[in-house]
């Protein structure tokens, strides 16, 4: 039984393919400031949903008085936290949507182009 082996890549030194490019570009002071503004979004945004959220579930099992409330007709306190959540939701999103265009994609779009530059030059 004979097998072959794959012939490398002439085009390309060895070390120089997309992925070494990408783990070093890891440590470019640029990349970090790209993590930091996501994180600088996304972590807070997480904690405070997740507040409102908990705080929905809480008030449903504990403050069943409070939350059965009547608002508006027959909708209650409880049903109004419920649609909220949605709002809270959408509303995150677009938050989120709006800070990427802002702040997280020019500069992602300039590493991303440098890196792929890079591998054909």
């Amino acid at each position: 039984m004979t097998t072959t082996q794959p012939v490398p890549d002439a085009g390309e030194p060895p070390g120089d393919d997309l992925e070494t490019r990408s783990a070093a570009m890891h440590d470019d002071p640029r990349f970090q400031e790209l993590r930091g503004r996501l994180l600088r979004f996304v972590v807070p945004a997480s904690i405070a949903f997740l507040a409102w959220y908990t705080l929905y579930v809480l008030m449903s099992g504990y403050a069943r008085g409070v939350m059965s409330t009547k608002v508006i007709g027959d909708a209650n306190v409880a049903l109004i936290f419920g649609l909220l959540q949605f709002v809270t939701t959408f509303g995150i999103a677009i938050l989120y949507s709006r800070y990427a265009n802002r702040r997280l994609d020019p500069l992602a779009d300039e590493l991303r182009d440098e890196l792929e530059s890079e591998g054909r030059s």
